[in-house]
């Protein structure tokens, strides 16, 4: 069957303010309605913002390609850079500040970068890598205040620690756009609660990053997954859930098993992840030294002795079908013994 969007209207600008599934009326920002019969929830996230007093003005957050454009214009050589997180978004644009010749500071409280993910030896290595291009890592340390009369001169830390800078960059996670569901009865404490078919209502699902469902390769607990790979692989079966669900067809009873994958360029390194890492509870060198990272480094991460994520650095492109088939494995006998 060939796709068309000429049956399709777009309504560009005009944001959803209210839902009510019970009726299937969507109520827009302007007071204009519209109604469905069936609806998919794809709003994603937006960044969070630290709650700080103080100016504004050199103050950014990345999301938008105009974020991106706004910040790009207030970094230039000898700019002093303060950036709050050192999950993968801060430390890629603290490598990229870098190289457009700011001074650069990465403020996190965890004892590593990336910690949560990689754990502390391949974060520890990481750190290391950036320090020795000229990134400044402070750990073990909040953002507390912001100072300057018009605009950002300096971030304060919560031990009185002072930095002067001249842009501040909150690469603090983000926050679920949730807010237009309200009154309807779901969970929406971590983005919109799902079931593994990524229904979490009668006529309602739910794809994308704002998409909170369990995942049979790891466990039964309901996630949310912000890799690039997860919008597509959630789009397809919550559509195919949906007009189950419209045409009152069964659903689908294969397990929706998506592998998460990401990869993030820091200076002259490349890590791509497999798996959920996050997850684990010990992390294993299987390949390379972690003083030596740019020559390649492969770990593998596990919990109660089951591999749940992989993780390398500057390992050749052809070793990533091999690393990705550790886990479409057992995502083959998921499909074939529901």
């Amino acid at each position: 069957m060939r796709s068309s969007v000429a049956d399709v209207t777009f309504r560009l600008g005009a944001a959803v303010a209210a839902a009510d599934l019970a009726r299937g009326r969507l109520t827009l920002a302007d007071g204009r309605e519209a109604g469905f019969d069936g609806l998919v929830a794809a709003t994603g996230l937006r960044p969070r913002r630290l709650p700080l007093p103080g100016p504004q003005a050199g103050r950014h957050a990345l999301r938008t390609l105009d974020d991106c454009l706004a910040l790009r214009a207030a970094l230039g050589p000898g700019t002093r850079v303060v950036v709050a997180g050192a999950g993968f978004v801060g430390c890629e644009v603290a490598a990229t500040a870098l190289r457009l010749g700011c001074q650069v500071t990465v403020v996190e409280p965890a004892a590593e970068p990336m910690l949560a993910v990689l754990g502390p030896e391949l974060g520890r290595a990481v750190r290391r890598h950036h320090e020795a291009a000229g990134v400044r890592f402070v750990t073990g340390r909040l953002t507390a205040a912001v100072h300057g009369r018009d605009r950002v001169r300096a971030v304060e830390l919560d031990d009185g620690t002072t930095l002067e800078a001249d842009v501040l960059i909150e690469a603090v996670g983000s926050v679920p756009n949730t807010e237009w569901l309200a009154g309807n009865g779901l969970d929406l404490s971590d983005g919109v609660l799902c079931d593994n078919a990524l229904r979490a209502g009668e006529r309602l699902v739910a794809a994308g990053d704002v998409a909170r469902f369990p995942n049979p390769l790891f466990d039964d607990r309901p996630r949310r997954v912000e890799h690039w790979s997860i919008p597509g692989d959630t789009a397809k079966r919550a559509a195919a859930t949906l007009t189950a669900l419209l045409a009152g067809r069964a659903l689908d009873p294969a397990p929706f098993a998506p592998v998460p994958s990401f990869w993030s360029d820091q200076l002259d390194l490349r890590l791509q992840s497999f798996g959920s890492p996050a997850l684990a509870e010990e992390a294993r060198l299987e390949e390379g030294d972690p003083a030596r990272l740019g020559e390649g480094v492969l770990a593998t991460y596990h919990r109660e002795g089951r591999h749940v994520g992989t993780v390398a650095v500057n390992l050749p492109p052809a070793r990533q079908r091999e690393l990705r088939a550790a886990f479409t494995r057992p995502l083959l006998t998921l499909t074939r013994n529901p």
